[in-house]
């Protein structure tokens, strides 16, 4: 076995492909360093534990499935954000088959915090993402938002039907966009 310490990068892209090939539960510390050929301890070295490598696995992998377009035209249309980022959640599901329930239902419980607040963390930059998109695209009615109804309340609606769509495993936006034509333009 090669001891020769690895990068974290290394050690985060192994992981994403583990649960791509044989899912969330085949992660731990031992699947990961006999995957990349060195010791446990070297996989110690970047993780402290399990679950924090577990974690860092999950959280790498919705910021590869959300990370930054290439075309930055994306964040500047609401209708062709919420297109994207629907793409990106096929995306996912292809790639990483069973990751969107399997991975909530072992990171958002009670007893695993650092699960958590990474998730909520992740998830407060996809909902800063359409925030930004919302106060930026032109075509935006300007009485679409007041006090009550802000652009942070519908970013809110939207990433929560975004989370129902992963949940059903529905990747067409086109329901989401008519709420968005209705309510916006």
């Amino acid at each position: 076995m090669n001891t020769v310490v690895t990068s974290k990068e290394e050690i985060l892209r192994t992981s994403r492909e583990l649960i791509r090939q044989q899912g969330i539960a085949a992660l731990n510390v031992r699947s990961v360093a006999a995957a990349c050929g060195v010791s446990v301890g070297s996989i110690y070295n970047y993780f402290s534990s399990k679950s924090e490598l577990v974690g860092s696995a999950v959280e790498s992998i919705w910021c590869e499935i959300f990370h930054q377009p290439e075309d930055g035209a994306v964040f500047q249309d609401t209708q062709a954000c919420i297109t994207w980022m629907y793409e990106r959640m096929a995306y996912g599901y292809r790639e990483y088959p069973g990751f969107f329930t399997l991975h909530s239902l072992g990171f958002m419980q009670e007893e695993k915090p650092d699960g958590k607040r990474r998730m909520q963390q992740t998830w407060q930059h996809i909902l800063d993402g359409l925030c930004f998109v919302l106060r930026r695209d032109p075509r935006i009615r300007t009485d679409a938002f007041n006090d009550h109804f802000t652009p942070e309340i519908f970013a809110d609606v939207l990433f929560s039907l975004m989370l129902s769509a992963l949940l059903r495993r529905d990747y067409d936006p086109s329901a989401v966009l008519e709420i968005v034509r209705r309510t916006l333009y």
